[in-house]
């Protein structure tokens, strides 16, 4: 058999260096979204995330899925946000 090598792809270890640095400079965006939508979320409320209601009662699951869809679509805004826009 024949052994597998264990060596980087990148030819150079500054390749892998700026490879790292942009992966970590993402991770912390990430973060940084992560924790701008949570202090947004807990100062506006999950209830008024879901949009104004109609005076009629949403069944629990709906209003659920309603929630997590408005998280997600705060998170998409905060991550754009902290990335300048792109």
């Amino acid at each position: 058999m024949e052994a597998i090598s264990q060596q980087p792809v990148a030819s150079s270890k500054g390749a892998i260096s700026m490879e790292l640095s942009a992966l970590s400079g993402a991770r912390r965006n990430e973060d940084s979204a992560l924790d701008l939508m949570k202090f947004i979320a807990s100062t506006v409320g999950p209830a008024k995330l879901g949009g104004p209601s109609a005076g009629f009662q949403v069944g629990m699951e709906n209003k659920a899925e309603d929630q997590a869809a408005h998280l997600l679509e705060l998170y998409s805004r905060c991550l754009k946000t902290v990335n300048g826009g792109k």
